[in-house]
């Protein structure tokens, strides 16, 4: 099956600028994709050629085959776009609101209103139906946003930095809000540079930097590309003292330290370097029980996203 998103060798320029590089980048249907950046790295750039906004000096963006360049009609069809900065009409009451822009996509008036009651339920917001937008927080306010994109049931929700400015709550409320809305077969294509919503939603990411792609995969994916050893500990009951022994004639062990449990009479704790495969992980283990090492406890530290952020861009970031 053919991607649903294809951006090919994408650059866009302003005032002989580039703001992006010659990206090229696939999106798979179904997939939560961040698109991940510092502010200015030009993540809003891609995102306005996406929705058809603004053409690119070169290169092109398909939406399920559809080029936004050619046939921006068919892409808008497939596509919901929540802008960065979205305009709410504030006297209006929240049912008008998406009656509104359910009337600009000729959705019929019957039709619309199950539509309505259907997505305000599904943003949480049906006992705010009667009230005036103004009277919404910023973060009813995003969730108002989803729910308009939404109308015309699209395929593909480009979203740019659906998260910003929301107080940890509303954060989380938007992030359970895209997994459900993948589990009914989105995909979901949005920005951010808040990297915790990354690694707590995303199968695949991109991190972009000065207009450059500068690494492209699953968040364990990048862990393992960018991360030269991986960080081990192991717990042993006892036997400390052999398991370090056996550890030290690893070729893929090095930097081997350990801490004594006082409340367990030669217990220890057991970090150290691994620079092999999950395949030689696995191997590891076995080998250690095999050699009669009590083992309760083996574990990776994970890398959290903003150490992988910043092994990507070493280098770029000025």
């Amino acid at each position: 099956m053919p991607p649903i998103i294809e951006i090919q060798n994408l650059t866009i320029t302003y005032n002989g600028r580039r703001a992006i590089d010659d990206l090229s980048l696939t999106v798979e249907k179904g997939d939560i994709f961040g698109f991940v950046g510092p502010n200015g790295a030009g993540k809003t750039s891609t995102i306005r050629v996406m929705a058809t906004l603004l053409e690119p000096a070169s290169g092109d963006i398909l939406i399920d085959g559809h080029s936004v360049q050619s046939s921006p009609r068919a892409v808008q069809n497939k596509i919901g776009y929540m802008p960065d900065i979205f305009g709410v009409y504030d006297d209006m009451l929240l049912w008008e609101y998406l009656d509104f822009f359910g009337a600009c996509y000729r959705i019929p008036e019957n039709e619309r209103k199950e539509l309505i009651v259907d997505l305000l339920e599904l943003v949480d917001l049906s006992n705010r139906r009667d009230d005036q937008v103004k009277r919404l927080s910023q973060g009813m306010k995003q969730r108002l946003s989803l729910a308009r994109t939404l109308m015309h049931d699209p395929e593909v929700l480009v979203l740019d930095e659906p998260a910003s400015g929301l107080d940890p709550r509303a954060r989380v409320e938007i992030r359970e809000l895209l997994r459900e809305l993948a589990q009914m077969g989105k995909t979901i294509f949005f920005s951010t540079h808040i990297l915790a919503d990354v690694s707590e939603i995303c199968s695949q990411v991109a991190i972009l930097e000065a207009g450059k792609l500068v690494a492209c995969g699953s968040i364990e994916d990048l862990q393992t590309q960018l991360t030269p050893v991986r960080k081990i500990q192991i717990t042993v009951l006892d036997k400390a003292d052999a398991a370090r022994d056996f550890l030290n004639q690893n070729r893929l062990i090095s930097k081997i330290t350990s801490s004594e449990d006082g409340a367990k009479q030669m217990a220890a704790t057991i970090h150290f370097d691994f620079s092999g495969t999950d395949d030689d992980k696995s191997a590891l283990l076995a080998s250690l029980v095999q050699a009669g090492i009590p083992i309760v406890h083996f574990s990776e530290d994970s890398q959290n996203m903003e150490n992988v952020f910043m092994r990507a861009t070493k280098g770029i970031i000025s």
